[in-house]
């Protein structure tokens, strides 16, 4: 990965060199962030290759599902995954597209009725709208936030019904006690939000499951204020 973000061959990384190429990664600003900071040791915005090669090891550990922190830096992960053409450990045996939804049919059906009960307009539920029904999961905030940067996942502030399905999803996870990950699985991104990419003479590559787009609202903003006490 280095040369690509090193053109110079200086042994070092621009922040802004590499925030274009981490940003490949699928991981939200707020995770890369934090990763970036953990990596700039000394605060200085460049990476030295060291301090790279722990950057790329904390991406890996996020795509994971592992905390983003040093002490996970020694755990077993795969290599990170970056939607990059020259990239060869995005090569992936099956397309993305052909992988069967990670949400029942049985499981959509009742999300789907939960949807509909939240009176959505044009088909898209507001944050004021799902915050209740998050916040009645009684999970922690900041997993609730993570819950609603994965599933809004055309980062538009508000979810459609496939998006719904991908929060309700995950929060059926948390409170079986899965760890909510900190980049959307191919398996659980809708087929109809599903982007097959191809190279030529390579296998299709994994989409990345975010746009580059601005950000939503932050989710914790949404998720803080009280909910109305309705049933």
């Amino acid at each position: 990965f280095l040369p690509q973000v090193d053109s110079a061959n200086a042994g070092r990384v621009l922040a802004s060199d590499a925030a274009v190429f981490l940003k490949k990664s699928g991981l939200t600003d707020l995770v890369l962030g934090k990763i970036w900071d953990l990596a700039d040791t000394d605060g200085k915005g460049i990476l030295n290759k060291q301090e790279f090669f722990v950057a790329l090891r904390l991406v890996a550990c996020a795509q994971n599902g592992l905390d983003v922190s040093l002490s996970s830096l020694n755990l077993p992960v795969p290599p990170p995954r970056f939607t990059d053409t020259s990239s060869p450990l995005l090569l992936s045996g099956a397309a993305s597209s052909d992988l069967p939804w990670a949400v029942k049919l049985e499981d959509k059906v009742k999300y789907d009725a939960i949807f509909d009960s939240l009176n959505p307009v044009n088909g898209l539920l507001s944050g004021d709208k799902v915050k209740p029904v998050l916040l009645n999961s009684k999970l922690p905030v900041d997993i609730l936030g993570r819950v609603w940067e994965l599933s809004d996942i055309d980062r538009d502030g508000m979810l459609d019904r496939d998006e719904f399905a991908v929060a309700m999803f995950l929060v059926y996870c948390a409170l079986e006690k899965e760890p909510v990950p900190m980049s959307l699985p191919a398996a659980l991104v809708p087929p109809s939000k599903r982007k097959p990419l191809s190279v030529p003479g390579a296998m299709p590559l994994l989409p990345s499951s975010t746009k580059d787009s601005h950000q939503s609202l932050p989710p914790v903003g949404i998720l803080a204020a009280k909910p109305p006490l309705t049933q």
